[in-house]
């Protein structure tokens, strides 16, 4: 009988890129281990990265090398090589051993060096899909030009899209959705302060989230998303009593999504929408997704179900993105500890969006 990953495997033509993220934090060892424990869901990816780099990884996670690291020249090689085998294709300069668990411009040179050339090369369509590891972003800052204007992966992905398209960064909208099994959140604003956040919600921002959510749900679920979106404040405002947001942006804007077909509901108090969202143990949920209104709202509730399983998707993108669900660990890294189920999730949601849009 043919598995699930075989026939994910018979339908894809392309590879799908890994990035290292940052070389000094867990992002290679949980690259390495996900070969090593999941090796089926790893067939027909390949790191664009570091050879040295990757090999010392592998060894942080096995003593006998049971999953060489194999160097290729082209994305297209990493659909041919030997079963049991990393294949890495250097895409950086070859990098000096830098010590585990610092925070270390060069890292954040590589790191961000190695997601640029991923995304152009999806873009390019190259690759299928791109996967990335976490990124510190200190370092990245730390990097320099052009790595220092950019908070995050999410980003970078979104002005080299924009710039790959050929049209301004304000007509390539993104949003960032974290997933398990359980739930799904998107968000309204990502990397901003809470202060700035409250200024980005907005009637056309959020409409903008609703749209982008339901057209991306919609061909990753095979029909049209049904989507709750939380409140500002405490009770969702108990009608004004602790606040306009809910009367003065909210509702007009479900309205306007509900004209244009949407299956939207609320707004809902923050602090119960995201339970009636998470599938119970019958497989049935209120809620597809809900719409978060910034960055800690949405997130807490999928980390606290488990980092371990969460994804990170970028929504909005001209091509497949997909994270683990946490950060570099510094104080993990080197020690052949970290956890790789989050990027085993996350190379299986990748696989799982080709599949939809193909």
């Amino acid at each position: 009988m043919t598995s699930e990953p075989d026939l994910l495997m018979a339908r894809i033509e392309r590879p799908i890129a890994i990035t290292p993220g940052d070389p000094c934090g867990i992002g290679p060892e949980i690259i390495a281990r996900a070969w090593c424990c999941a090796p089926k869901s790893t067939q027909g990816c390949f790191v664009a990265g570091d050879v040295g780099l990757m090999r010392r990884a592998m060894a942080l996670v096995q003593t006998v090398p049971a999953f060489p690291v194999c160097e290729i020249q082209t994305p297209a090689e990493a659909m041919h090589v030997p079963p049991r085998c990393l294949p890495v294709l250097q895409v950086v300069p070859e990098a000096p051993a830098l010590s585990w668990g610092r925070v270390d411009a060069r890292a954040g040179q590589l790191a961000g060096d190695a997601v640029l050339w991923a995304t152009r090369a999806a873009l390019r369509g190259e690759v299928a899909a791109l996967v990335t590891a976490p990124l510190h972003k200190e370092a990245l800052h730390a990097a320099g030009a052009p790595y220092d204007q950019y908070p995050g992966h999410t980003e970078l992905l979104q002005a080299e899209a924009a710039r790959h398209m050929g049209v301004p960064l304000a007509q390539m909208p993104v949003r960032m959705m974290l997933a398990n099994d359980e739930l799904r959140t998107v968000l309204v604003s990502i990397h901003v302060s809470l202060r700035d956040a409250l200024e980005a919600i907005t009637v056309e921002r959020v409409l903008q989230t609703l749209r982008i959510t339901d057209a991306s749900l919609g061909v990753i679920l095979g029909r049209k998303p049904r989507i709750a979106v939380a409140g500002v404040n405490p009770h969702a405002g108990e009608g004004g009593l602790f606040g306009q947001e809910e009367i003065e942006v909210l509702q007009p804007c479900l309205a306007i999504a509900r004209k244009e077909g949407l299956d939207v509901h609320g707004p809902y108090a923050p602090d119960t929408v995201f339970m009636r969202a998470r599938q119970q143990s019958d497989g049935r949920r209120e809620f597809d997704v809900v719409i978060a209104m910034y960055h800690d709202q949405g997130l807490i509730p999928v980390k606290y179900l488990g980092v371990e399983q969460g994804v990170n998707v970028t929504l909005g993108l001209p091509l497949v993105r997909t994270s683990p669900d946490h950060g570099t660990a510094m104080d993990l890294a080197g020690k052949g500890l970290a956890d790789a189920r989050s990027m085993v999730q996350a190379i299986r949601m990748a696989r799982q969006m080709i599949q939809s849009v193909g």
